[in-house]
């Protein structure tokens, strides 16, 4: 079953401006994929009709052959859970350590109390952070706040892994770092599609790239020709 299709999806915004137009790609179980584009090219809107905050003003997107466009109320709180975010500015709970702020999602999802416990302290190991449960975000390092959220977003462990230039802020070795920790996760049973514009860290990771230019996609490139 593929796990995400846009068909013939635009995005036009009150005023004209249309985001996307008539994009149209599909995402395989087990894929790691970027999405690039200058800015205003439409990655972030793709990305916001991925979660659910924006529906498109016309095609159809799916995800495990649910149409979005059928879901409403509770069913849109079920199926953002099923897609995990990590945002560039981290956007942890300042109050909380770092173990309750990977908690959060289970808490959230009601996961029982027995089980979070695990669950959080086995993604924290995946993510190097094993030492810093208690740790405030404050006290961490900007790339460390970023695995904080990378945590958060997997411990779910959701069949869909967004994130919205999520090495922007990062010194060239710690964004290297944070895209090597992406491309571990679908051995976890995780897709990962990253919007970005960093094109020297894309095309060193070799995976397949959709480019985006003015809201259409202009090129989808297998990772069998950046990898020649």
């Amino acid at each position: 079953m593929t796990l995400l299709r846009f068909d013939a999806v635009s995005k036009r915004y009150a005023g004209g401006h249309e985001a996307l137009s008539d994009v149209s790609f599909a995402v395989e179980p087990g894929e790691m994929l970027f999405v690039t584009g200058h800015s205003g090219a439409g990655k972030s809107t793709l990305l916001r009709l991925i979660q659910l905050t924006e529906r498109p003003s016309r095609g159809t997107v799916l995800m495990e052959d649910r149409n979005f466009a059928k879901m409403h109320g509770r069913k849109i709180a079920l199926q953002r859970r099923r897609v995990g975010v990590v945002f560039q500015d981290h956007r942890l709970l300042h109050d909380r350590s770092v173990y309750e702020n990977v908690a959060m999602p289970l808490v959230i999802a009601g996961v029982p109390r027995a089980e979070i416990g695990p669950r959080v302290r086995l993604v924290l190991h995946k993510v190097g952070l094993t030492e810093r449960e208690r740790a405030k975000p404050r006290e961490l390092s900007t790339g460390e706040q970023q695995r904080v959220g990378i945590a958060r977003a997997v411990v779910a462990q959701p069949p869909l892994l967004i994130a919205d230039e999520p090495t922007g802020n990062l010194d060239p070795q710690l964004a290297l770092d944070i895209m090597e920790l992406f491309a571990a996760m679908p051995a976890y049973g995780t897709t990962v599609l990253v919007a970005s514009h960093d094109l020297p860290l894309v095309k060193r990771m070799r995976k397949r790239v959709l480019v985006l230019d003015h809201g259409k996609l202009l090129d989808d490139i297998p990772a069998t020709e950046l990898a020649s």
